[in-house]
């Protein structure tokens, strides 16, 4: 298991550093650039195989226990040490991580976006992907900082050379926003090692805040929660990322919305709950105010963009409609009840699945009409996909369904559970200031579903002409990277007591300061 995990985080690594070396002759093929990309998913694919067995491996009748750790000193001046393990908050997100690249992977190597070479461009998706994976199984905070750090170049790059109009543009934002935000965060993990004197996640958590004053955690949940809003995006801090989604390639903003923003609210949940929670409790108000507030913006911009007339994209609606879905994962946090932090974990998840299957779809879109433009795809041109390609426009349909929340898909639990966090909040937090979120986060669910039919109204059902030219329905490679997508979405919203029978005792335990 302590290898497996390892293998997980590096393995990436030496893949991204074996990709942009020249292929033995037997792996060549006829194409060279068609052997890094098969080099590419053959890695992401054995990452996905180790996540899946050290999944099967964990021990589930113990899920608040850290397992597969490793503990090396790194750094012994500063105390810093290579400290990695997984509980069942981190374990779906991991796994989640490898089956997002893998499935970006191979919808790649049939589909490669137009760019530099694919060298690079695998080499800089293994980096991502390494990033990703350790910000969720590192367990000392200088650690995650840089495992969260590592991720901005790569993506820099897979927006700014292979993405579409506007595209160093949206690169500059999304690396300057981020930037800033981590210059922040950095100072408040600064404040807690030198305080507490230690930067161990799992001693800090247990300690839960007892030895830092209340001013000092104030302080540090400031600093870390502005560079983790950055990243999640929490509202007014979210700019940066329509324009990043609009101009990124399909599977840049597969993995941006994903896995990218879940760091951000991962690490509310690793951090700021268990280490800082009183400087957590005076920030939570704000923090669930933001949250809805971001709710309701994201779901009225998307209305204005799904307009007629509007000439709204719909990659930069499916960008807004993450601020709103993300707003509920920061209003699960922000109760600081097991209820509210298991929905917002559950959030995540669904997010990750649902968002990841839209902006396939909506690539695939641009892909056979040349634009994400809502107007031009329910005109002329795009009229009624359901007519033109079936199994396209239901795909598409059951994406947007899923992303508004119907019961029995993945994406009601954690809207629910989040809502249910925020009507009986933690102790000392004023109840009728949550309720009042609670009715808005539930008139924002309404928005939510307004835009999503509306955008399967005009798209799939648009203007039928009276001899529609067929386009290309879904192609096989395509059906393979979607599959497990929509496979996982129906599974966790039949049966969600598996992700939650995992994530509540940990969360249990993280609430209570590390006691089960």
């Amino acid at each position: 298991m302590q290898f497996l995990l390892a293998f997980i985080v590096v393995a990436p690594l030496v893949g991204a550093a074996a990709a942009l070396l020249p292929a033995p002759p037997g792996l060549k093929g006829n194409n060279p650039d068609q052997a890094v990309l098969r080099h590419g998913m053959v890695v992401t694919g054995a990452i996905l195989i180790a996540a899946v067995v050290l999944a099967l491996g964990f021990d589930h009748d113990h899920p608040s226990k850290m397992q597969a750790t490793t503990d090396i000193s790194w750094i012994p001046a500063l105390d810093v040490r290579i400290h990695l393990g997984i509980d069942g908050i981190s374990l779906p997100l991991l796994v989640l991580t490898a089956l997002l690249t893998f499935l970006c992977a191979l919808y790649s190597y049939f589909k490669m976006p137009t760019g530099p070479s694919p060298k690079a461009f695998v080499a800089l998706v293994l980096v991502l992907e390494s990033g990703t994976l350790a910000t969720f199984a590192v367990l000392d905070l200088l650690l995650f900082f840089l495992a969260f750090e590592m991720v901005l170049i790569p993506m820099y790059f897979l927006i700014a050379r292979w993405g579409g109009a506007q595209k160093q543009a949206a690169a500059w934002k999304f690396i300057l926003y981020t930037l800033l935000g981590s210059v922040v965060m950095l100072l408040g993990i600064l404040l807690i090692g030198l305080k507490s004197g230690t930067f161990d996640m799992v001693a800090l958590a247990t300690d839960n805040g007892g030895g830092l004053t209340t001013s000092v955690q104030v302080v540090a949940v400031l600093a870390i929660g502005i560079g983790l809003a950055v990243k999640t995006p929490m509202w007014p801090l979210h700019s940066w990322l329509p324009d990043a989604h609009t101009a990124a390639p399909t599977i840049g903003s597969v993995l941006l919305a994903g896995v990218l923003l879940k760091m951000g609210t991962y690490g509310f949940v690793r951090i700021a709950l268990p280490i800082t929670p009183d400087g957590m409790h005076t920030f939570a108000p704000y923090l669930a105010a933001f949250a809805v507030v971001g709710i309701i913006y994201g779901s009225l911009a998307c209305l204005a963009l799904a307009r007629k007339g509007a000439k709204g994209d719909l990659k930069r609606l499916i960008a807004y409609s993450s601020v709103g879905h993300m707003g509920f994962v920061l209003l699960g946090i922000a109760s600081m009840t097991p209820t509210g932090v298991n929905g917002a974990l559950f959030a995540n998840i669904a997010h990750g699945l649902i968002t990841g299957l839209l902006f396939f779809l909506v690539g695939a879109l641009k892909d056979r009409y040349g634009t994400a433009d809502l107007d031009t795809l329910a005109g002329a041109t795009g009229a009624a996909l359901y007519g033109r390609a079936p199994r396209l426009g239901g795909l598409l349909a059951f994406g947007a369904v899923a992303s508004l929340g119907l019961p029995g898909l993945a994406g009601f639990w954690g809207e629910m559970l989040t809502m249910f966090g925020a009507f009986q909040p933690a102790e000392g937090l004023s109840r009728p200031a949550f309720l009042t979120f609670m009715v808005i986060a539930g008139i924002g669910t309404l928005l939510t579903a307004a835009y999503l039919l509306l955008v399967v109204r005009r798209v799939c059902m648009g203007e039928q002409r009276e001899t529609p030219e067929p386009i290309a329905d879904i192609q096989g490679y395509e059906f393979a990277a979607w599959t497990p997508l929509v496979a996982l979405t129906v599974l966790a919203g039949l049966w969600p007591a598996v992700l939650l029978g995992l994530t509540d005792p940990a969360v249990q335990k993280l609430l209570a300061g590390g006691k089960s």
